[in-house]
């Protein structure tokens, strides 16, 4: 796999070398993939092509109804814990590899069809901008120093 910064190095290399091969050496890269890269004149970043077909079949299809009505019932279960359900219920048909993509589906499932999620703001504290302030009445709160009496009022910077 080769780095916009390896490319980035082709090319300002490239202005400067005789021939390609010592330009792709110099770069870190094979002589056919600098080709490639001197042709197009663009990064390796930019040539990429988003992916929108599945390159395996879901194992998960034909039990995903099932897995659904269990985290309608309980959301807060965790996907290794269905994954050894379905384990148990259908042996030989998952193994051990197909973990991560349950994790997947389950994080996918949460986010768009899952339990709505708990709304906060966050809060902004600005310091010495704000600040509480109390002053207590009780006879606890006067102070005694040096024979005179104080009342104790107590300041905090939020």
């Amino acid at each position: 796999m080769v780095t916009d910064q390896q490319v980035r190095r082709l090319f300002k290399v490239s202005n400067t070398e005789k021939t390609r091969e010592t330009a792709a050496a110099k770069a870190g890269m094979d002589v056919k993939t600098a080709r490639k890269y001197l042709r197009a004149r663009r990064l390796p970043s930019e040539m990429k092509v988003e992916r929108y077909w599945r390159t395996r079949k879901d194992r998960f299809e034909e039990v995903w109804p099932e897995i659904a009505e269990q985290l309608q019932r309980n959301p807060g279960l965790e996907a290794k814990t269905i994954f050894a359900e379905l384990q148990r219920k259908y042996p030989e048909q998952f193994t051990e590899g197909q973990l991560r993509t349950l994790q997947r589906k389950v994080k996918r499932w949460r986010a768009t069809g899952g339990p709505a999620q708990e709304v906060y703001f966050a809060q902004e504290h600005h310091a010495g901008e704000l600040c509480e302030s109390d002053s207590p009445t009780s006879a606890i709160s006067r102070s005694l120093l040096v024979g005179r009496h104080f009342r104790i009022c107590s300041i905090t910077l939020c």
